[in-house]
């Protein structure tokens, strides 16, 4: 590539997007150098700004004839590096393609664009009796975009699922620049599951430019409990114990005390300091359903040696509950000058074992852990905190929480529950399968990307690129010449 390619790849961008369209200065492109994951950082050399698919597909067909690595980007929000910059290369943020482009109430379908901040969605159809489940602590901020390339979850996706379970139907801008429609309205689109495959992705098949969501009608009857225990494990165990009698509420949320003490000196939500940990737990759907089960969840609270068990009174104390919760990750500032989050998945059977190794890991690191998780699904956000001015410890933070997400996977369970792989834990992505798998995954992002121009150095632990040393492209891989019956 010509050491002035920039010039003129510029004036290429310019005539697609105009002058409001490209970012180019040094000072404005430090917003783009990270996500929120700042521990890594590297600054585009251009970042754009379309407002139409037309002009992320003409983008993207000029990074495909030049060979210009790109990046998605979405609100920048996400929290493994999945945003990262590549040097060389450009970002192209979504964030001005904002539209809610229809609501159809009769077929409870709502077609946005992927820069649709996630709680417009259910502020959109909440005067027709209706929400969008999945709901990340970031909501207020965090794109559809973003959480479709994620397949974000949220703290009610015990109950309604994830991002996947409210994609229907997806546009998207293949690597070649090339726009095609995946799925559709309807439930069950014949063929190949390819909206499940770009779902959760992670920006390494193409742009989402147009997401069909699902949404679901608002319950008759919400109840939701805020219990105390003196130990997280007691907490943990109350989540099984809550299952196992065959109740399935809306979301299930944990916070130990290092939690809930920033959570309270930050926001005043009423949460009592001196508690070794703090347990939500949310009923909803019809009347009487909620009304039997709101006996026996107490009950197993109870056994579970809770202190005190509280039933929101109104709807504001309700949202009091919630708020503390979801803003328990930037409330993590007033305790700890820096913190590393981490996303593991475990069985919910497993809650108090792991709880109980992550507080010894703790312990050997000599560095604080704070637990906030979707208790109901097994997601686990152990939050390391550490000084940044002090020499090493960075770098001890990222070893304990490596290490917490190499118990994760000994428990039965994953690195990651919503966060995504990204940049951050490429390198713990061997902890679950081997090289062959690895390469069979790689095969497939190759199919839809022959140049690995598309968020390159993402998910993938070593480096794997889709053209070998002496291909003049992809279609001369192996895999891609073998007839039938020959193996790779």
């Amino acid at each position: 590539m010509s050491p002035d390619w920039k010039i003129g790849f510029k004036d290429k961008l310019l005539a697609i997007l105009g002058a409001r369209g490209v970012i180019s200065s040094d000072d404005e492109l430090i917003a783009f150098e990270c996500d929120a994951l700042p521990g890594y950082r590297i600054k585009p050399v251009f970042v754009v700004l379309p407002e139409t698919t037309q002009q992320v597909s003409r983008v993207v067909r000029e990074c495909f004839e030049h060979n210009i690595p790109y990046v998605p980007r979405g609100a920048g929000t996400g929290l493994s590096g999945g945003a990262l910059p590549t040097a060389e290369g450009i970002v192209i943020s979504l964030s001005r393609m904002n539209k809610i482009l229809e609501v159809d109430i009769a077929n409870e379908r709502v077609v946005v664009e992927p820069g649709v901040v996630n709680l417009s969605v259910t502020q959109a159809v909440s005067p027709f009796g209706y929400y969008y489940a999945p709901d990340p602590s970031s909501q207020i901020v965090c794109t559809i975009g973003g959480n479709v390339a994620e397949n974000s979850g949220g703290v009610h996706c015990l109950k309604y699922g994830v991002t996947s379970n409210h994609v229907l139907g997806l546009e998207v801008v293949v690597p070649d620049g090339d726009i095609v429609e995946l799925g559709g309205k309807t439930p069950d689109h014949p063929g190949y599951d390819l909206v499940g495959l770009v779902v959760g992705s992670e920006g390494l098949l193409g742009i989402v430019t147009k997401v069909v969501l699902r949404i679901v009608r608002k319950p008759e009857s919400v109840e939701t409990l805020f219990a105390t225990f003196d130990k997280i494990e007691d907490a943990g165990a109350s989540v099984s114990g809550i299952t196992a009698r065959g109740v399935i509420p809306a979301g299930m949320e944990i916070m130990d005390n290092l939690c809930i003490r920033s959570v309270e000196e930050a926001i005043g939500c009423g949460y009592p300091v001196d508690a070794g940990a703090i347990l939500l737990v949310e009923l909803d759907g019809p009347e009487a359903e909620v009304t039997a089960q709101l006996p026996i969840v107490q009950n197993v609270l109870r056994d579970n040696n809770a202190n005190e068990i509280k039933i929101a009174k109104d709807e504001q104390e309700r949202e009091l509950f919630w708020k503390g919760r979801k803003s328990a990750f930037p409330a993590m500032g007033r305790i700890s000058s820096d913190y590393y989050v981490q996303d593991g998945v475990i069985p919910r059977s497993k809650l108090a074992e792991v709880l109980g190794k992550v507080g010894e890991l703790s312990t050997k690191y000599g560095l604080r852990v704070a637990n906030v998780f979707h208790a109901g699904d097994g997601n686990l956000h152990p939050l390391v905190l550490y000084d940044g001015t002090c020499e090493g410890e960075h770098q001890k933070a990222l070893e304990l929480a490596g290490d917490i997400l190499s118990v994760c996977v000994e428990s039965g369970g994953s690195i990651t529950g919503e966060h995504g792989v990204g940049h951050d834990k490429k390198r713990f992505l061997s902890l679950m399968f081997d090289e062959s798998d690895l390469d069979t995954m790689n095969l497939l992002r190759c199919s839809f990307d022959s140049k690995g121009l598309c968020n390159p150095g993402k998910v993938f632990p070593t480096p794997r690129t889709c053209v070998e040393p002496g291909m003049k492209s992809f279609k001369e891989h192996p895999v891609q010449k073998a007839g039938q019956g020959e193996m790779y």
